[in-house]
């Protein structure tokens, strides 16, 4: 079976999980591609070669990160842009977020009712907690758990998916609305993103120029540092900073600076404090995938 899996990621966490996905679809015999949709953010069309790629595959998936209970603008502008469909298809739709609310289950609505549009049919979708890259960072013993489950979980899912078995995430109540006033983040981010500053231990590395997916931050030739109006506020340049030079705006309380190796820690790690709400959520959270991953194994 051919599969193409497209997925924009902002600081990697989404590209695991797609990367997860391929691996894990490959060892039960598939032909599956990966594509990163992040150079297909200022495009008004969609590259004909992917145009074929898309109609010729046998199943589609797209993966994101959650944006304020919302799929990131770049994902639904994809979206918006994938050719309708002659026969109908099947997709999958996967995301992650640093915590594991309900409310993360709305982000998809929009992203599905544009699928179904263009006539993908939308049979399953999944959701995996991976560590936050804004408001506060996760402790590497909780990234390593987070990543560890999402791996065991994602050949649960992959299987689901081959063996047609009909997934999709459970809506809160008033979730479309929820979702649609959520949505204003999006103009936020880009108001917010016109106040990014760069510090003077900036060494001009040009990192966060080349990584940018909205191509958002320029130098002059002067040297110095603008920042536009077209921000996602997917946090790429300031977490991934090699110098922690660059100030987030109105949330820069809320930076969360370099890459997480997620390997097990090898001394005892503080361990991470949460509110109540939190707490609760992680616990949940995990102990439902270890009892659904035992029940696999038995």
């Amino acid at each position: 079976m051919k599969i193409l899996i497209c997925y924009f990621s902002g600081t990697g966490n989404t590209r695991r999980i797609a990367e997860s996905f391929a691996y894990n679809l490959q060892v039960r015999g598939n032909d599956v591609q990966t594509v990163s949709i992040d150079g297909l953010t200022l495009e008004k069309k969609l590259p004909q070669e992917l145009v074929q790629q898309i109609e010729q595959c046998d199943l589609f998936g797209i993966g994101y990160p959650v944006y304020a209970f919302n799929a990131p603008p770049i994902a639904l502008g994809f979206a918006k842009r994938l050719p309708r469909l002659v026969q109908s298809k099947r997709a999958f739709v996967f995301n992650c977020s640093g915590e594991p609310l309900k409310l993360n289950n709305i982000s998809s609505l929009k992203l599905c009712g544009l699928l179904r549009r263009r006539r993908f049919d939308v049979t399953n979708e999944y959701h995996y907690c991976m560590p936050y890259n804004i408001m506060f960072r996760h402790s590497d013993e909780m990234a390593h758990k987070m990543w560890e489950t999402a791996q065991a979980l994602v050949p649960l899912d992959v299987e689901e998916i081959l063996q047609g078995q009909k997934h999709l995430l459970k809506r809160v109540k008033c979730g479309k609305l929820i979702a649609w006033v959520m949505r204003c983040q999006q103009w936020g981010g880009q108001l917010n993103g016109r106040m990014y500053r760069v510090s003077k231990d900036c060494v001009k590395c040009g990192k966060c120029v080349n990584s940018c997916p909205t191509h958002n931050i320029r130098i002059t030739k002067k040297g110095k540092f603008r920042f536009g109006g077209k921000c996602l506020m997917c946090m790429r340049c300031a977490h991934l900073c090699p110098k922690n030079a660059i100030k987030i705006g109105m949330f820069n309380s809320w930076k969360v600076n370099g890459p997480y190796t997620f390997a097990q820690p090898k001394n005892e790690q503080e361990q991470q404090k949460y509110n109540k709400m939190l707490t609760k959520a992680y616990a949940q959270y995990f102990d439902e995938a270890e009892r659904r991953i035992n029940n696999e194994k038995h």
